[in-house]
């Protein structure tokens, strides 16, 4: 395993979030945390980072992602002071912040990662300049030029539209697929999760107040079939499954 919680008790301040989580992410498999606003699955993904305290549980990482060397990360949008010009290539080099990286390595992976998600020969040019959807692979470069073995990614396409969104999956489904890459993916996109995920996190919330959710585990073929999974996403749930909604009108 690359990452593994072992009944992790999440606290965000005062309340606990989650509770009794137990999650293995091995390598090469695309975990999908899923579930509604307010569930828990940002709790979750910053827990396993070590970013949140724990409470009860234990959280273990392989030691090849000890010290987050090899851990690459991307947000739900950029956080960066928009009055400051920024360059693609400075942008994208903040993704090596932390690491022992000489000035020829450190050129090459900024325009191997900027080549990767489809915006070679913008290394110059302003970030800011960029659309929406440019930025967020962006961040995404930010993140690959850590050259990552696990790579978190927190509601990566909820600032998007639509074919924006499609476009940003394509380009991770592939990148896994070609760079055996690790994820685990915070988000509510049923979509994106059929189309990429090998496995789901559902975040399940707590049916009575003050109450802690909790955290089913599988793979994806079993997900489709889980009554929470149902129970948590109501008719849209089909959209996990593949299935047309019910009440949608005949074609």
């Amino acid at each position: 395993m690359l990452l593994e919680l072992d009944k992790v008790r999440l606290p965000r301040g005062s309340a606990v979030v989650l509770d009794d989580v137990s999650l293995r992410i091995a390598p090469g498999r695309a975990t999908f945390v899923l579930g509604p606003n307010g569930s828990g699955k940002s709790t979750l993904l910053l827990g396993a980072l070590g970013l949140l305290p724990t409470r009860v549980g234990r959280v273990t990482r392989a030691p090849e992602l000890q010290g987050a060397a090899r851990l690459g990360f991307v947000p739900q949008r950029v956080t960066l002071d928009d009055s400051l010009p920024t360059t693609v290539g400075e942008f994208v080099g903040l993704g090596l912040a932390g690491l022992r990286v000489d000035r020829h390595e450190r050129g090459r992976r900024i325009e191997q990662a900027i080549e990767t998600v489809g915006l070679g020969g913008h290394r110059q040019r302003s970030f800011w300049a960029h659309s929406e959807g440019e930025r967020q692979r962006l961040l995404l470069a930010r993140a690959l030029a850590r050259r990552p073995l696990l790579l978190c990614m927190d509601e990566p396409t909820a600032s998007l539209d639509p074919a924006a969104s499609h476009e940003f999956w394509l380009l991770v489904d592939r990148l896994r697929r070609e760079h055996d890459l690790t994820l685990c993916c915070a988000t509510h996109d049923l979509l994106a999760a059929r189309w990429v995920a090998t496995d789901v996190a559902l975040c399940v919330p707590a049916t009575r107040p003050g109450a802690a959710g909790r955290v089913l585990t599988g793979t994806l073929q079993e997900a489709r079939t889980w009554p929470e999974t149902d129970a948590v996403f109501g008719p849209t749930a089909a959209l996990l499954r593949g299935d047309r909604p019910p009440g949608a009108s005949p074609r």
